[in-house]
Parts: structure tokens; C-alpha cells; sequence
């Protein structure tokens, strides 16, 4: 992750083998429209005319051209960035997988194949006019088309973005299952409202590809909600930002805590840059069958604490965020 001088945090930039029903996703609407339903998600709709663009706009040279986008929060954001006190009370929709190896792994190439390999993928979108790029996973859904990513992976000072696909596996410029174009993009209310780090949760539902769905092509990784803190935790992304390239599928493991300084968040030791964001965390991560239950996404680094990662804490907010997209 790239770190600035000038900011007290920097978000990791735009840098279970379970499959959901078969349920058919919503129509699209003709015009973009963002909506909050009460508390669940923050939701734009893609309009046909945006998809039928994105699906010939992500050429090999463009997805290797993409840029990690660094956006950056001052100290006076991250000092007001404070969060109601979390649950340790578990809820799973899957049974974990085994207990993890040695730790720590503060960043490295993933190597152990399994699920992992095809549901981590890239993100790509345009912001602003640039081509940019995160990270995503698909999970088990009802719609069998949810990607979970983070929240300025999909809006992001006040815009959302376009063009947005899904790239599960990617590998240089080369998408093995394809690219999945986006139907609609959601992220917390609290994100679309203020862009809150606790809160910087994202999910889009995509279309079918080839007559098949997402996780029918790729599998899925299974959630965890209100799971508490300091556990054993793998976080997967994408990095693009030096020394990475954007290349590979990069993996961190160790035992996890909570951020004591601005945050309500998930802390982990981790080097990966940007380009990695939205990449999924891990609880119960079976290296062997490559899955487990995802409870974070990677989100931000602190200036002054190089090699540590942050993610948000999948509470209430992201289960009301997920149940929204799932049933889209």
C-alpha cells in the first residue's frame, strides 16, 4: 500500500464451495438512480446502454493499464471516524473450514490453489474519467451473482463509478472465467453518506455470462456476521501499486485485532498496496480446500504504521448490505 505523508490514513486504493439459488436479478433501470432503502444499502442501478459498453471496454491493455486509485482521509476525518462498540456474538451462513496454518505471512504470492483462486478477482471500473481497479470475491448468494468488495470500490467523492466488472482469477490482461459485468452496485448507507471507513463495505450484482451465473461458473465463499475480533485471519488481493504489479493473487495471513486508534476496524499485518482493496478476509481459512467464511475487506493503512492493514468490521450494516444485493 502506498502511504502518504500528508494524510493519516489512506484507503488501499481501487487498487465453501457454496453456489446461491438461481434467482433471476432485478431489471435495470434506463437511467442511473441511487436509492438508500431504510437501512440496508445505498444502491445504483446500471443502465443497459452503460453495461452493453462495459462488456467491450475492458481489453487486455486497458485492464493493465488500470490504476490503483489512492484516495486519502486527513486526521481530522480519521479522528471523527469513531464506531458504536461491536458484538462478539457469531453468525455464519456456512460451516467454517479448518483451523489455518503458521503465522504470520505478511504478504506473498498464494500458491495453496483451492476455492480461493476463482472467486478472488479484479475489479475494474472508470472514476473520474480514469481507468482504475480494486479487488472483489464472489459469495454465496440467493442470486448467485454477488460480489462483495469495498466501499470506495464502487463510489466514491460522491460518484459512482462506471463500467464496473468483475474479473474473477485474473491474470495479466487474460480473465479465465471471464469478465462479469455489473447490473447494480450498493454500498452502506453510512459510506454513501459521509464515505465512514468503519462503514467501507461494497457488493455489486452481475449478469450472466454465457447463459450461466456467477458462482455456477466460479463457486463461492461462504459470510460471517458479528463474528468478534482477534482471531486467525487470510486477507487475498490484488495489489497493483509498487513493489506489486497487479499480476497476482497476494495473500496475508496472522492472527488479527482491533484497531486502538481511529476505527472500529479489523487490523492486520499486511503489505499489500494498492490496487488490493476489496480483497476478502477470512475466518476458519481451510488451506487445503482453499475457502472459508468472510467477515472483512482490505480498506486502509495508517500513514504512520507502515505494513499493517485495516479492514471494516462486517457487522449489522454489511449483513442488512448484503442481504440487499443478494436478493437483487
Amino acid at each position: 500500500m502506498r502511504r502518504h505523508r500528508t494524510a493519516a490514513v489512506t484507503l488501499l486504493a481501487l487498487g465453501a464451495l457454496f453456489t446461491g439459488g438461481l434467482v433471476a436479478p432485478g431489471a435495470a433501470n434506463a437511467v442511473p438512480s441511487a436509492t438508500t432503502d431504510g437501512a440496508s444499502a445505498a444502491t445504483r442501478t446500471v443502465p443497459p446502454a452503460e453495461r452493453q459498453t462495459a462488456r467491450t471496454f475492458w481489453t487486455a491493455d486497458r485492464m493493465r493499464g488500470a490504476t490503483p486509485l489512492d484516495p486519502e482521509l486527513g486526521p481530522a476525518a480519521a479522528a471523527t471516524a469513531k464506531a458504536p462498540a461491536r458484538s462478539d456474538a457469531g453468525e455464519a451462513t456456512v460451516v467454517p473450514g479448518s483451523a489455518p496454518a503458521a503465522f504470520p505471512q505478511p504478504g506473498g504470492p498464494w500458491t495453496g490453489g483451492g476455492a480461493v483462486v476463482s472467486t478472488s478477482g479484479r475489479v475494474f471500473f472508470t472514476f473520474q474519467g480514469r481507468t482504475a481497479s480494486c479487488s472483489g470475491n464472489a459469495v454465496t448468494s440467493q442470486n448467485a451473482s454477488t460480489v462483495i468488495t469495498a466501499g470506495h470500490c464502487v463510489k466514491y467523492q460522491g460518484s459512482w463509478h462506471t463500467n464496473w466488472v468483475f474479473v474473477p482469477a485474473y491474470d495479466n490482461g487474460t480473465a479465465p472465467y471471464g469478465q462479469w459485468t455489473a447490473t447494480s452496485t450498493l454500498t452502506t448507507p453510512q459510506w454513501e453518506a459521509s464515505e465512514d471507513i468503519n462503514y467501507d463495505v461494497g457488493a455489486a450484482v452481475v449478469a450472466p455470462l454465457n447463459g450461466q451465473r456467477l458462482t455456477s461458473v466460479v463457486g463461492a465463499q461462504g459470510l460471517q456476521f458479528n463474528g468478534g475480533y482477534n482471531k486467525p485471519m487470510y486477507a487475498f488481493g490484488f495489489p497493483a501499486a509498487a513493489p506489486y504489479d497487479g499480476t497476482k493473487l497476494i495473500h496475508c495471513s496472522g492472527n488479527s485485532s482491533k484497531d486502538f486508534l481511529f476505527s472500529q476496524d479489523h487490523s492486520l499485518g499486511c503489505d499489500m498496496t494498492g490496487g488490493s482493496s476489496g480483497g476478502p478476509w477470512f475466518t476458519g481459512f481451510d488451506e487445503t480446500t482453499g475457502t472459508g467464511l468472510q467477515v472483512s475487506v482490505n480498506s486502509f493503512g495508517y500513514t504512520f504504521l507502515p505494513n499493517r492493514m485495516f479492514g471494516p468490521y462486517f457487522g449489522d450494516e454489511a449483513k442488512a448490505l448484503y442481504d440487499k444485493a443478494q436478493t437483487s
